[in-house]
């Protein structure tokens, strides 16, 4: 199958003002956008296109002042599978990790590890290593966070996620991150766009989500403590080692957010506004 995906945000700038995004595809061998999903940004600016230091496709520009448009629109192939489960995936000693796993083992900015180590060997320390202690986790975090678009909070941490019980995508993501790691298992932070495809109806708007990744059995495998349970349609944008690192658009100024939209959907299918 293909899916269609995409995003439109407007701003509205007092003042020339430099910006940074993170709105493409993170890249896959082997797997590419068609059309390659290149951000347009209206009205035309001279743009440059990196990859930062987690291999992220990021673009930074100087925005005028007015009215300024940043969109995506591609499809990208997809198997239709759902992300697989590895239940005899083993954890790793810390001795064996690879290099590319260390950044992504001790606290960062919204994943303080080092104040929920004993929280997390308190919860999970007595069961079973690997996959199924990871699941563990992500069972907890599920249940006891409340999800809600009004409780989403740019300052609040992993920490703060646990004492207060509710969030949004990322502080699920941030409070699995922190107990992971505290166990020693190298996890990141991801976000991306996710499809209902397959899933039930009603469907809630269109948003970027929050995911994890955690290294098991000598690979990074997902999991996705809103949501708990596998899905279809996952197109990762960025990694890192929580949102600080990936922001979607990072403004150096003051500006007004005027619009906002997020899909991916079966491209065999009307596209839905």
């Amino acid at each position: 199958m293909r899916i269609r995906f995409g995003c439109e945000m407007g701003y509205d700038f007092p003042h020339p003002t430099p910006l940074i995004a993170r709105l493409n595809t993170y890249p896959v061998k082997g797997l590419a956008a068609v059309p390659p999903d290149v951000l347009q940004v209206d009205p035309p600016v001279p743009v440059k296109t990196f990859r930062d230091v987690f291999g992220n496709r990021t673009v930074r520009f100087l925005a005028p002042a007015g009215a300024v448009t940043l969109s995506v629109h591609a499809e990208i192939p997809d198997d239709g599978g759902l992300d697989p489960i590895v239940a005899d995936a083993i954890e790793h000693p810390v001795e064996d990790l690879p290099e590319e796993a260390l950044p992504f083992l001790v606290a960062s900015r919204y994943c303080e590890s080092d104040l929920l180590s004993d929280e997390a060997w308190d919860r999970f320390g007595h069961l079973g290593s690997g996959w199924s202690r990871a699941q563990a986790v992500c069972d907890f975090v599920h249940h006891h966070i409340t999800f809600g678009y009004a409780y989403s909070h740019v300052d609040r941490t992993a920490a703060d996620a646990l004492a207060g019980g509710r969030g949004v995508c990322r502080d699920y993501a941030h409070l699995f991150v922190a107990l992971c790691r505290a166990l020693n298992i190298p996890t990141r932070y991801c976000t991306g766009y996710l499809s209902f495809i397959g899933e039930p109806e009603p469907h809630g708007p269109g948003d970027f989500a929050a995911w994890t990744e955690c290294y098991l059995g000598g690979s990074w495998h997902v999991f996705d403590p809103r949501n708990n349970a596998p899905r279809r349609g996952r197109i990762l944008v960025a990694r890192g080692r929580d949102a600080a690192d990936v922001p979607l658009t990072h403004t150096f100024g003051g500006n007004r957010l005027t619009k906002f939209r997020v899909w991916a959907e079966d491209a065999a299918l009307p596209h839905r506004d």
